[in-house]
């Protein structure tokens, strides 16, 4: 009856842009000195943007573009020493535990969407790597897990107790992310941290909990929202433990997740209707509208509600259908959650090849039209504003501990914000969130492109430059690419 909903994504694999930047000459000319900053021993804490994680994939490519090493580079000229990385295996992406697939490939853009590298991951997390590793991005991490004994534990890595990147590196099993980088004794630091606390309960459409109020994250589950206390506490011991021996450092707060194209690239309209097929839907949900008349006659629900979740379809673009768990529950009544999208909930990316599918092949049973979508789907309204209240309070953190310490601070939400709303331009080109076409972010809809990374990389150094006096030297823009292709050496 209806149509699997499709995009055409018509964009080239890689491109390469120049930055025709008029003062880059002028630029060239300043001498770069490290101002009251010392970069001798750069020490990088964080989580899958730190590692370079691009593509839905950790892989060496990947890795060498992640903004830390960006950084250690245009460090060298003010000072900066050798800035190692615990490189993935290969440019396939995913990872090995006992032989075993735990992570999948990096995508690629085989012309029509996303796919994933077919060749068989080759990084085996028990083969352990050795030596102390300056940049401590562990993908996955939460920023309670930055203090948390074990987490490098090969052994609990099956279970979830620990974290298989870490276990790659970590240098004892019983070490923290924090103790292992202390030990090296940094003299410069950057810490950008927290995205994961609410990260893991906006992608998988809100199915967590938001704990606030709850001090035990051991007690978490993995999508729920970390407590703004529990981060605070969390947040004040690692800059007071990279900062004991006078080390300066770097420091980022969140973005918003309405700038990443994994909540913004899928609209909540995308169901085209003939008149023929919208008729025949306004009958099958004609029991359903009727229900809520009915229980708004028995005052169990409120007219200006019954309104809201009125389910109706007319030719040309329409709303999906969405369980929404927020609403008066009737189930006891007969009557299900339902209620059709509006701009304000967020369908998550992967809803866009889910949409418009028949179930089990029957094509009266269509997913988001009339088989409403599961909570996974969408991020409500009121989840998209627990995220954000969540976030807001993390950023209050690290901006006043930044503050109280003395620290650069980068406004990473102020950015991301911009490259969401119209794009950032440099030379003769914009760089926007737009999923794939836009630059800024990978084909996983979370993680920066090698583009994107090196931009983060710029406001870290502008941030480190107007803190310190230093005259460090941002990248070139243009030459890091939008995508990966399928192979790469």
């Amino acid at each position: 009856m209806i149509k699997n909903i499709k995009w055409l994504l018509l964009v080239s694999l890689t491109f390469i842009a120049c930055n025709n930047d008029d003062d880059s000459s002028t630029e060239a000319e300043v001498p770069v000195v490290p101002g009251s900053a010392v970069f001798t021993k750069y020490v990088a804490l964080g989580d899958s943007f730190a590692a370079g994680y691009s593509d839905g994939a950790l892989f060496k490519r990947g890795q060498e573009g992640a903004y830390p090493n960006i950084l250690a580079q245009q460090f060298v000229a003010a000072g900066g020493g050798t800035f190692t990385t615990p490189f993935a295996n290969d440019n396939i992406g995913g990872l090995l535990l006992g032989g075993n697939v735990i992570a999948g490939t990096r995508l690629y853009f085989n012309g029509t969407g996303p796919v994933a590298v077919a060749e068989a991951p080759t990084t085996e997390v028990g083969v352990h790597l050795t030596g102390a590793f300056n940049n401590l991005g562990i993908p996955g991490a939460k920023s309670y897990h930055l203090v948390a004994p074990g987490y490098g534990n090969i052994a609990g890595v099956a279970t979830g107790a620990a974290n298989p990147y870490f276990a790659r590196f970590s240098s004892a099993p019983s070490t923290t992310v924090i103790a292992d980088a202390v030990t090296q004794a940094p003299t410069f630091f950057s810490l950008f941290i927290g995205g994961n606390d609410v990260l893991g309960y906006a992608t998988s459409g809100g199915i967590g909990k938001d704990q606030t109020g709850n001090m035990n994250p051991a007690t978490y589950g993995t999508n729920d929202i970390t407590d703004p206390t529990v981060f605070a506490s969390v947040y004040s011991a690692l800059v007071t433990n990279l900062t004991a021996n006078g080390a300066k450092g770097v420091v980022a707060n969140l973005p918003y997740i309405t700038a990443l194209p994994y909540f913004t690239t899928v609209p909540f309209n995308p169901v085209p209707l003939t008149e023929a097929a919208a008729t025949q839907l306004n009958a099958g949900y004609a029991a359903y509208n009727g229900g809520l008349q009915a229980m708004v006659a028995n005052q169990l629900l409120s007219v200006e509600e019954a309104a809201k979740r009125k389910v109706t379809f007319k030719a040309g673009a329409n709303a999906v259908v969405i369980v929404d768990s927020y609403l008066t529950n009737l189930g006891d009544y007969g009557v299900p959650s339902y209620r059709q999208a509006t701009k304000e909930d967020l369908l998550v990316l992967t809803s866009r090849t889910f949409i418009g599918t028949p179930v089990g092949g029957d094509p009266t049973k269509v997913n988001g039209v009339s088989v409403p979508l599961a909570d996974n789907w969408v991020l409500t309204k009121e989840e998209v504003a627990e995220v954000k209240k969540a976030t807001d309070a993390y950023n209050v953190t690290i901006e006043s501990i930044a503050k109280d310490k003395g620290l650069a601070f980068v406004d990473t939400r102020k950015v991301l914000t911009q490259l969401a709303s119209g794009g950032i331009k440099f030379g003769n080109y914009t760089m926007s969130s737009t999923y794939v076409t836009g630059g800024a972010f990978s084909l996983d809809g979370v993680h920066p492109s090698a583009r994107g990374y090196a931009l983060i990389a710029n406001i870290f150094i502008d941030a480190i430059n107007v803190k310190y006096e230093s005259t460090l030297r941002p990248v070139d823009l243009g030459a890091y690419p939008i995508q990966y292709p399928k192979t790469l050496p």
